[in-house]
């Protein structure tokens, strides 16, 4: 057997195991499996050649994740309280807790290693002054990038996500007709703005921390308004627990989520028969309802077309209004990239909000 067929079968291996603890896992495989991936994360980490500094704090966050694991394993995935159907919710972000480790530890030890690859004595004598001070300011930002991981994997922060997800569904319409006439009243009003407006928002709020961890972008959450004082912005949310995930109407106070929240509001040009087009297909998925696509966020799949989540749905109403200004799959698009892709500068700057 060749490398590319032992690293095959390991990856067949570890899906089958994740399947299995989905699908018939109890607290003691899952705790098992927690200690297994540690382990194997610890020795991974004691094995790079780098700074002991950088490994110790590689240690302590593998360290940290498994505490956060069992932790929410003991004290939120395997309670006795739930009904049948958050069970398999729960057992789901089980499994994701197992692929955090990993994730950073490929992050580091693969996607940065030549940041942390110590040279030799011959290599040394060639490296400037330069950039060994660019090598210790990557240094700085990874191990800055570890201490924002572990404070927006808190226990409390996962916690929240945790009891929230029995409100989700990823494979049928459970949102229907939460936005009212009267929104879209106040829509047609700003038909003759010759803009559509896209907001990208950094809110704190538990998902959104969680979100940047795996992004490394501070803001994670796309809007679209028809007006330029945001009356009528508009996503695919969690419903803020009053309305069930899916398309809702939202509001300014709605993004305040901790002290350092932002909005960033940017005019996309485009004429009236444009914006028609966006807010009818808006009261077509009001009607036919819709779901936040929060499976979608891992594995980019979306079973039914109006199970989205919030980029996906800005992006997909430029498409259909002909407006889109990159190129990509709706269910790929990040917030940040609808700023970020903008080559042909097709956006125009309007205003930053920010929470004090």
């Amino acid at each position: 057997m060749d490398l590319k067929d032992y690293l095959i079968a390991i990856y067949v291996l570890f899906g089958a195991l994740l399947v299995g603890l989905l699908a018939f896992g109890n607290q003691l495989a899952f705790l098992l499996t927690y200690g297994v991936v540690f382990l194997c994360t610890l020795a991974r980490t004691l094995s790079m050649r780098t700074q002991k500094r950088i490994r110790a704090y590689l240690v302590v966050a593998y360290a940290g994740m498994m505490a956060v694991q069992v932790v929410l394993c003991e004290q939120v995935l395997f309670v006795e309280k739930g009904t049948f159907y958050e069970q398999p919710f729960r057992r789901l972000f089980g499994v994701l807790l197992i692929l955090a480790p990993l994730v950073v530890s490929r992050y580091v030890s693969v996607g940065k290693y030549s940041q942390f690859y110590l040279p030799s004595l011959q290599d040394l004598s060639t490296i400037s002054f330069a950039e060994l001070q660019r090598g210790r300011e990557r240094t700085r930002q990874s191990a800055e990038r570890l201490k924002q991981a572990g404070e927006s994997l808190s226990p409390e922060n996962l916690k929240d996500m945790v009891e929230d997800l029995p409100r989700h569904n990823s494979f049928r319409y459970i949102n229907d007709g939460s936005l009212t006439e009267a929104y879209f009243e106040e829509a047609r009003r700003h038909l003759e703005d010759p803009n559509l407006y896209i907001v990208i928002s950094h809110t704190g709020s538990p998902a959104s921390e969680i979100i940047s961890v795996f992004t490394q972008k501070q803001y994670n959450h796309a809007s679209l308004s028809f007006d330029r004082e945001l009356k009528t912005i508009l996503s695919y949310n969690g419903g803020e627990r009053a309305y069930p995930p899916g398309l809702n109407q939202e509001m300014i106070d709605f993004f305040h989520k901790k002290a350092d929240s932002s909005i960033l509001v940017y005019a996309l040009p485009c004429t009236r028969t444009q914006k028609e087009q966006v807010l009818d297909q808006v009261a077509q998925i009001n009607r036919e309802g819709s779901a936040y696509n929060m499976l979608g966020l891992v594995l980019k799949y979306s079973h039914k077309p109006n199970i989205m989540f919030c980029s996906q749905f800005v992006y997909r109403m430029l498409e259909l209004a002909g407006l889109a200004y990159f190129q990509e799959k709706a269910g790929q698009v990040k917030p940040t990239d609808l700023v970020e892709l903008d080559y042909y500068r097709k956006l125009q700057f309007v205003t930053e909000i920010r929470f004090e």
